[in-house]
């Protein structure tokens, strides 16, 4: 017989949470039909399932550490090629001192999240500090106040709400940054009023930390809205090859408050490309990702799925000219499909100066642009 604990309970909660999955959202429900759909959910999930291992099964508002959330190997909720991202867990409860490093980044920001306590997925940003508002030392070297008293610099306050911080280094390298480890930085976070040396592990402890990975599974897969269901945020587009003016996303979760964003799905059939034309903005870090329908970037790591403006040839007048195509047209700056005749693209522009102007998009004939 075997010994029943919390963290057996937990465990089969996991298990049952896993099956949920696999039937509602890997299938019909989500509106999957053909075993490359299904195929792609799975390896979705084990993505998601591994992040949720990775984040949240061992953590401690009160002995917080710093964990990369995304990797080239680990991908969701909208991952970047050129950025690397950070969290750790938060509670207002206390007050906390970050030392981090610039690590040649063009841009870096902190940001403050709501509702992700437990494993949750985060429902709204509640404060942001980016480099130009921080004292940086001529090696890159900077300390961040999170909570406790007001500071005339490098703070920022935690709402009764705040539970998690992510970190972003943003970079414009020829190479995808993501996939250098000496790009990696170096950061950590410390508690400055917990004087408590953590337990060791326990029954409950194991339960509670089960039961945070099914937290942050459920929030990242069944508790995921579909595109087409609700209201979207307005940087978002549901018309295929249409992209929205390029805009700020307010307080959505697990955006950055100084960030343009624009997301548009593509569709062209196996014999059309995706031309796409416009101008980078006047701004710190500009790049377009190709993503499938799980937010996961494509192959950045042998593919060209992205680019950034280091990246980018441009023409004459400064405009950019890009072809979205399944195979290579021997022309600049090709976006590299996979063969996937569906995908999003999403553009990134931080710290806009002026407008950022709305990429245009037209489907033509690939024999016509072949070289």
């Amino acid at each position: 017989m075997s010994i029943e604990t919390q963290s057996r309970a937990a465990l089969a909660e996991l298990i049952a949470l896993l099956r949920e999955v696999d039937e509602h959202w890997c299938g019909p429900d989500r509106n999957l039909h053909s075993v490359a759909d299904v195929a792609g959910s799975h390896r979705a999930l084990m993505h998601i399932l591994e992040a949720s291992l990775v984040g949240y099964f061992d953590q401690d508002a009160g002995n917080p550490d710093f964990r990369r959330i995304v990797t080239p190997g680990r991908k969701l909720t909208g991952d970047n090629s050129d950025a690397i991202y950070f969290d750790a867990p938060l509670s207002p409860e206390y007050s906390y001192v970050i030392h981090g490093n610039m690590q040649g980044a063009v841009y870096f920001s902190l940001t403050i999240e709501e509702g992700a306590a437990q494993g949750h997925i985060a429902k709204n940003t509640a404060g942001v500090i980016n480099d130009t508002d921080l004292e940086i030392d001529s090696n890159g070297n900077f300390t961040v106040y999170l909570g406790g008293e007001p500071r005339t610099s490098n703070w920022l306050a935690l709402s009764s709400e705040a539970s998690r911080v992510t970190t972003r280094h943003y970079f414009e390298h020829a190479r995808p940054a993501a996939m250098d480890p000496d790009l990696e930085p170096r950061m950590r976070i410390e508690c400055l009023d917990n004087p408590d040396i953590p337990a060791p592990p326990s029954d409950d402890s194991v339960a509670a930390g089960i039961r945070r990975v099914c937290n942050a599974v459920r929030s990242r897969t069944l508790e995921m809205p579909a595109l087409a269901s609700g209201e979207l945020p307005a940087f978002m587009a549901l018309t295929p090859n249409e992209f929205p003016q390029p805009q700020t996303p307010g307080n959505f979760g697990l955006a950055a408050f100084d960030a343009h964003y624009s997301l548009a799905p593509f569709f062209i059939n196996q014999d059309e490309d995706l031309v796409i034309t416009g101008r980078w903005p006047d701004c710190r870090f500009g790049n377009v990702c190709l993503w499938n329908s799980f937010q996961q970037t494509f192959d950045y790591t042998s593919r060209s799925v992205s680019l950034n403006r280091r990246q980018t040839s441009l023409e004459k007048d400064g405009s950019f000219r890009m072809i979205l195509a399944h195979e290579d047209p021997g022309l600049p700056n090709w976006l590299d499909t996979e063969g996937n005749l569906f995908g999003m693209v999403f553009w990134r522009f931080f710290l806009v100066e002026g407008e950022a102007q709305t990429p245009q998009a037209t489907v033509v004939k690939f024999a016509d642009i072949k070289i």
